[in-house]
């Protein structure tokens, strides 16, 4: 369990800390804090107890009126705030010196005309563009400006960028161009979200998430892991803990697919369990833990109703 995290959103709460975080862990990844008190709280226990800090930016609330930054929008002023904006953060949280800094990618997301995506969580209308307004040469234009200042500032604030894939469209699982950027500029990583990736299955005819995780699961750095429940009904159990008895065929994630495949791509990967452990038990939440480490170092006969992988 040495690479497994829990996440702290809205602030450094004691009571999931204390239930949540094992011994052993790697660490914490804090977003969205509301004090700076809870900040520096985070920060002494990290100290005394020797844990990684992560954030997932922005790692202050009330900073900017959108969470995320909009750093490949078509309007040069709005990039230019967004990377004046991360560039604030970053020297800001230098004192709890993260690991890693974690951000959604593409922002605004791009998204394929032919999908419905009513059901896909914005925070706002800004967060995305449609693919008819925005050229695969424009994103791969402003991705490969986003990784030239990622990798700089990386270095500079000596942590290492992550970027979450959000929704994705054909400029990302059709081509190869991302990966060309991620072996180019290879301080940079990824984070693969299992919520995202099963949701967008689900509703997105042309999108493969076995195959997404095949191919970029070697440049993570984190796996957000997560489950949910999918069906002819709706979406439930939205971040729900992983465990073994929530079976594929019932419209749940196929999670022992998904770790099957990383194991064998990225075996070192931190595993972000970003889930709501209120929703379980505490021996629920032992058997997730227990589950989740035996997926990634033992060899596993798959048991879910699709194998491929």
């Amino acid at each position: 369990m040495k690479n497994f995290m829990i996440g702290q959103y809205g602030g450094f709460d004691q009571a999931k800390y204390a239930r949540d975080f094992k011994e052993g862990f790697y660490g914490i990844e804090a977003c969205l804090f509301d004090s700076e008190e809870d900040i520096q709280n985070l920060q002494r226990e990290s100290q005394a107890k020797g844990f990684a800090i992560g954030v997932h930016f922005p790692l202050r609330a009330g900073q900017s009126e959108l969470r995320d930054a909009l750093f490949m929008d078509a309007n040069d002023q709005t990039r230019a705030e967004a990377f004046e904006r991360i560039e604030k953060e970053l020297a800001f949280m230098a004192f709890i010196r993260p690991t890693y800094v974690l951000f959604h990618y593409p922002k605004p997301v791009i998204l394929d005309d032919r999908v419905d995506w009513r059901v896909w969580r914005f925070y706002d209308s800004r967060d995305y563009v449609w693919e008819h307004t925005y050229t695969e040469a424009e994103f791969q234009y402003r991705s490969e400006q986003l990784f030239t200042w990622m990798a700089e500032k990386g270095k500079e604030f000596r942590f290492t960028p992550v970027l979450e894939f959000d929704a994705l469209n054909r400029y990302v699982y059709e081509t190869e161009f991302l990966e060309y950027l991620l072996q180019k500029y290879s301080t940079i990583k990824l984070c693969l979200d299992t919520g995202r990736l099963f949701l967008q299955e689900k509703i997105d005819p042309f999108f493969d998430a076995r195959h997404v995780i095949q191919t970029y699961a070697k440049y993570a750095w984190s796996i957000h892991l997560k489950s949910m429940k999918v069906t002819a009904g709706g979406v439930e159990f939205v971040h729900f803990p992983v465990l073994p008895e929530c079976k594929p065929e019932e419209g749940w994630a196929p999670i022992e697919d998904y770790l099957t495949i990383i194991r064998k791509e990225n075996p070192n990967v931190k595993i972000m369990f970003e889930h709501r452990s209120d929703q379980v038990t505490d021996e629920q939440l032992e058997r997730c833990y227990r589950w989740v480490k035996q997926l990634l170092t033992e060899p596993q006969e798959s048991t879910s109703s699709n194998n491929s992988i």
